[in-house]
């Protein structure tokens, strides 16, 4: 079974930043829940709490909620009202498909002022003869029972009636627990019997499984648990044999994201709906992410000539026509829609001068050329000849010689 853990409602906490002493509103349902515990110390704030679906057998640590709102513990194992007195501000209290019996304890909800919402139907309560009048009488403050309006004709009815029918009331509960304590033993023998199936065959384990989904049981909490257990068994076995043959099947089946040319392809595997829009200075893609999908389950990957999203393992890939810039991407999720929009802006071309792209063989070459201006120079001094050098001295300057120095141009 699964215990309540912070990790679990910070998983839950995604619309609030995942902020959990925050946290208004959190669902916990079906997630195989035993006990209720800590979130009276790290949910003060909450006013709606969700956990129908579990297996949770008692009422506890919800005391000092105060500003809890609506508690809906429907479908569950839960046989006594108790422990919510603390909840000032409780309005609406759901038990639907539980196991209340024990009517009586029905007036610990005298002292929620507030209350004005209460189900109690699929309970064993609910089939004795004068529950609505009981309940009715014992919470004057509620407004609905069950989902049917309390009128004003309905509470002088059960001012009236009450005293009449309490002695059935109060039978058919001693009977209930009663029924309740043989149920508690018989459950005990059985489970007593059954610690030696570890000692079986794997064949008289399958054997036993089968039977025990084809006969009939009692509708119990303990059958319930024990329900619950066996579902988690067989889901566990199945997922185990599933990766094996997921396993086998991805290695089968390899994925290609690259044409031969190196193009990448462009990929759809979860069918996403999207937009895929570019302006003067970026490319934007909205992709349509699953609402309540959590955002732990995404990774985006953005390269200079395409983007690649994971979701929930599933590859979304587009080819991008324009290079872009890989540091100033960034990805927003919408918490209202649950859509990511991934902006890329281009990549600007970068313009250097050609002076800062000399490397060393130019040098080289300058220095060489620079030795054999000036050797010539020497030789042929006596020819009355004269070398200008225009520019730097670099193999691409031009050299202009002159004969006589009569031809020399005059500076302007």
């Amino acid at each position: 079974m699964v215990k309540i853990t912070e990790e679990l409602v910070r998983k839950r906490a995604e619309h609030n930043n995942c902020e959990i002493s925050t946290l208004e509103e959190v669902s916990l349902h079906q997630e195989d829940i035993e006990k209720v515990e800590y979130l009276d110390k790290w949910c003060r704030d909450l006013k709606i709490l969700y956990l129908q679906g579990n297996v949770i057998p008692r009422i506890e640590n919800l005391s000092r909620l105060k500003k809890l709102e609506y508690l809906n513990l429907a479908l569950n194992c839960i046989e006594r009202v108790e422990n919510l007195e603390g909840c000032e501000s409780l309005s609406k209290l759901d038990l639907t498909v539980n196991f209340v019996g024990e009517i009586t304890s029905l007036e610990n909800l005298q002292v929620n002022r507030n209350l004005r919402e209460l189900y109690l139907t699929g309970n064993p309560c609910a089939q004795y003869d004068g529950y609505r009048e009981y309940v009715i009488d014992t919470l004057p403050q509620l407004e609905s029972l069950d989902g049917e309006k309390i009128h004003r004709s309905d509470r002088i009815k059960a001012s009236q009636g009450v005293p009449l029918k309490m002695e059935s009331l109060m039978a058919h509960q001693r009977k209930y627990l009663a029924e309740r304590e043989q149920q508690k033993v018989e459950y005990q023998r059985r489970k007593d019997d059954n610690e030696n199936v570890e000692e079986m065959s794997v064949e008289e384990r399958d054997e036993k499984d089968k039977n025990y989904w084809t006969e009939k049981s009692e509708y119990t909490p303990e059958c319930r648990v024990e329900m619950q257990k066996h579902i988690q068994e067989q889901k566990a076995t199945k997922d185990e044999s599933r990766g094996g043959r997921m396993g086998d099947k991805q290695r089968d089946k390899q994925r290609q994201f690259f044409a031969d040319d190196g193009r990448p392809y462009n990929i759809n595997e979860p069918k996403l709906d999207f937009k895929l829009n570019d302006d003067e200075e970026c490319y934007n893609l909205d992709l349509s992410i699953y609402k309540h999908l959590d955002s732990s389950l995404l990774d985006v990957d953005v390269q200079p000539n395409y983007i690649r999203v994971l979701v929930k393992g599933k590859i979304v890939q587009f080819h991008l026509m324009k290079e872009v810039n890989i540091e100033k991407s960034k990805a927003i999720r919408s918490q209202t829609t649950g859509h990511l929009l991934i902006t890329m802006p281009f990549l600007e071309p970068v313009i250097h001068k050609l002076k800062k792209m000399k490397d060393k063989t130019s040098v080289k070459d300058e220095q060489t050329h620079s030795q054999v201006i000036n050797e010539t120079m020497k030789t042929e001094s006596n020819n009355k000849s004269e070398w200008l050098e225009v520019g730097d001295f670099s193999w691409k300057n031009k050299q202009i010689i002159i004969d006589d120095e009569d031809d020399i141009p005059q500076l302007i």
